[in-house]
């Protein structure tokens, strides 16, 4: 039987919002050969909203819900470049799910993080205080992003293709 790494996906990436996760990824692809697919794409065609939708109009927990689902049957499904959401890596089965895949965490600082993501762009969970709430996040979730990650590339002040290099050096 073939492990989760013999199968797919080529690479999964990981990290904050601003991290550079679809703009890498999608490059990653090119470079690969393979597709790019994003979890949040995934959950926007199966709930016919956007993601910033789905937060106001069925809250945090439905949209969680459709996440870990796609997350799941992307695993599955995709032998390419795959991005997940920035807190995707909150569900317990989405971390077991994670174990044997190829996963890279981009990791970024709250400042380049901030001038990427633009405050004031549809970000569900960075209404309220956008700096805070991002420091916030990116605080809470560090830990995890790194326990999860068999790569780890600092993305700041970095072009996206100086950090695919490094993965695909570091993927092998």
């Amino acid at each position: 039987m073939e492990s989760a790494e013999e199968r797919r996906p080529a690479a999964v990436l990981i990290g904050p919002p601003g991290s550079g996760k679809s703009t890498v990824g999608t490059l990653l692809a090119e470079h690969l050969g393979v597709g790019f697919r994003d979890t949040d794409a995934d959950v926007e065609a199966v709930a016919g909203k956007s993601v910033s939708d789905v937060f106001v109009e069925d809250g945090e927990e439905r949209f969680r819900e459709l996440e870990a689902a796609a997350v799941r049957a992307a695993l599955e499904e995709h032998d390419g470049v795959l991005s997940l959401g920035g807190g995707a890596i909150l569900d317990p089965a989405t971390q077991e799910a994670l174990a044997g895949h190829r996963v890279v965490y981009l990791q970024v600082k709250l400042d380049q993080a901030v001038k990427r993501v633009g405050l004031a762009s549809a970000r569900p969970l960075l209404v309220l205080n956008p700096r805070s709430q991002l420091r916030r996040l990116m605080e809470e979730r560090r830990p995890i992003y790194e326990r999860l990650a068999r790569v780890t590339v600092a993305t700041d002040e970095r072009e996206p293709a100086d950090i695919v290099a490094e993965i695909e050096k570091e993927l092998g």
